[in-house]
């Protein structure tokens, strides 16, 4: 599975191929607003801001699977990331990820790698390579600014061409 041969719909609604990021490394991560983890997105927005000049691109996929921590949709979603966490990266609009309609990216990664690697709560990070393919995923606490996730950013920003 090549992570660029998905779609999502942004926050607004607009349709948001991830084929437009062939090239530059992608970092998913599945968010949700009132989850335990929800600093976290203020650390994502750091990472964004550090190592976008590389070319990678930090996606926000708000989710409500987990704990119900997710209850705001579209612009009140939108609001309240900025609003709260400053996030101007990309944010996907709510999706499913182990409900039962899960989006087809989340599909392919149980088919390919195994039930191991779906998210069992919020803010589980996966981190793409340019020719999108899985590289590293992390579980909840292991926080964006943890040593492991520069180091694998790193190791691989050589590889990643704009």
């Amino acid at each position: 599975m090549h992570v660029h041969e998905y779609m999502f719909r942004s926050i607004r609604g607009v349709t948001l191929s991830l084929e437009r990021w062939t090239g530059q490394p992608l970092l998913l991560v599945n968010t949700a607003s009132e989850s335990q983890f929800a600093h976290q997105l203020r650390k994502l927005q750091e990472l964004n801001q550090e190592y976008m000049p590389s070319g990678l691109i930090v996606l926000g996929i708000p989710c409500n699977d987990f704990g119900d921590k997710e209850p705001l949709d579209g612009d009140d979603l939108d609001a309240h990331y900025w609003d709260t966490h400053r996030v101007n990266f990309p944010i996907t609009e709510k999706v499913e990820i182990i409900g039962p309609r899960p989006h087809p990216l989340f599909i392919a990664l149980r088919e390919e790698y195994s039930n191991d690697i779906l998210p069992t709560g919020n803010f589980f990070k996966y981190l793409f390579d340019r020719e999108g393919d899985l590289l590293e995923h992390w579980p909840s606490d292991i926080e964006p600014d943890d040593s492991a996730v520069h180091h694998q950013i790193e190791r691989n920003v050589s590889s990643w061409y704009l």
